[in-house]
């Protein structure tokens, strides 16, 4: 009995161990690992970003109109301050161009306020840039008839300027009473003080010119040629000589070669005409003479503008001088004395059925010319 009672408490003391282990594991465990509760919710993430953004933008807003609120609510420093005190924290500094007085600012004249600065008026600007091109183009215009003619005035007295400078429309819309006229004025006579050539004359006014250098963009065209010309003769004669030489060469080898083709042209046709009157003269059913007179060719092929140039007519005749085929002699034709020609040259019968329908009927109109004239 005790030999089997003493195995059996051992396994019981085996399982006592492993159970006493496996519960301190366990306290250890929870001791080490922290609760699931601890850690929020994937929407209490997100619910607690949300919060965190509303509150910083809330905090920026009120950061933000503070300052607007504690800057626009300062004061101006005066203008007869010095400049240690409108560094001050208890005024906002008066901006340049603006006269500030009991914390009030207000802009010069020509300026006009935006927010804590003086900006310059544009309709102010546009009106002085509008008068300064004005007299601008006045006077370089003016300075110009001057260099090309010698007509006008190249210098304007002052007195002169102010008063142009009153009549003007733009000036009149401003008004003469107006501190803005005035200072519209000062801003043209600026600007033409610094664009425009000035001297003092011996009763002690100021005078103005414009630059050679602006004068020359207004001078008209026909002066700029002419004094282009002028300049540049010693290149420019020549040069022109030159060409007109070459144009008149051309002209004449043109003229030359249309007159030499123009003769040849006619001796073929008087030739052809010969030949075809000295055929039908001879022909069963032809009838009329052989014979042409050469005055009556002369003004059935030349065109009225060609019988003013008797050169022409004259290299014609010398061509048919030179052909043996045709003869020439002077015959009493209605009473007076005429230069015929006549065709003596042979030629096959069946040559005449080569000829064109035109060809033809040309011949025989001034056949017909001939018969009338004959009867």
């Amino acid at each position: 009995m005790s030999s089997s009672s003493t195995p059996k408490k051992r396994p019981k003391s085996k399982h006592n161990s492993s159970s006493s282990l496996s519960t301190s594991k366990s306290s250890l465990n929870s001791i080490i690992e922290p609760p699931q509760s601890l850690f929020p919710s994937k929407g209490e993430f997100l619910r607690l970003i949300a919060v965190l953004a509303i509150a910083f933008s809330v905090a920026l807003s009120c950061n933000f109109f503070a300052t607007f609120f504690s800057s626009t609510s300062k004061p101006f420093c005066d203008s007869n301050l010095g400049s240690t005190d409108s560094l001050s924290d208890s005024c906002e500094p008066c901006p340049s161009n603006g006269e500030c007085f009991q914390g009030k600012l207000e802009c010069i004249h020509g300026y006009r306020r935006h927010g804590k600065l003086c900006i310059e008026d544009r309709d102010i600007n546009e009106t002085a840039k509008k008068l300064l091109k004005w007299l601008e183009v006045c006077l370089c215009e003016a300075y110009a008839q001057v260099l090309c003619y010698g007509t006008g005035t190249a210098w304007v007295r002052e007195p002169d300027i102010w008063n142009d400078l009153d009549g003007h429309e733009l000036m009149q819309s401003v008004g003469p009473d107006n501190a803005t006229y005035m200072y519209t004025k000062r801003r043209v006579m600026e600007a033409i003080i610094k664009l425009l050539e000035t001297r003092t004359n011996s009763h002690g006014i100021r005078e103005f010119k414009c630059p050679d250098s602006l004068a020359g963009y207004y001078k008209p065209f026909t002066c700029f040629i002419r004094q282009l010309i002028s300049k540049h003769a010693l290149i420019i004669a020549p040069v022109c000589t030159g060409l007109i030489g070459c144009a008149m060469l051309f002209w004449k080898v043109r003229q030359k070669r249309y007159l030499s083709a123009r003769v040849e042209e006619l001796y073929h046709q008087v030739c052809d005409m010969l030949e075809e009157n000295a055929l039908r003269s001879k022909s069963i059913n032809g009838g009329g003479e052989s014979w042409v007179v050469a005055s009556w060719l002369r003004d059935h092929l030349l065109l009225p503008r060609e019988r003013k140039d008797p050169q022409l007519w004259k290299k014609v005749e010398e061509l048919v001088q030179e052909d043996s085929r045709v003869d020439r002699y002077p015959k009493l034709v209605k009473g007076e004395s005429k230069v015929v020609w006549e065709w003596q040259g042979s030629k096959s019968v069946f040559a005449c059925f080569t000829c064109s329908i035109k060809k033809l009927e040309f011949f025989q109109n001034f056949f017909l010319l001939l018969f009338y004239a004959n009867y």
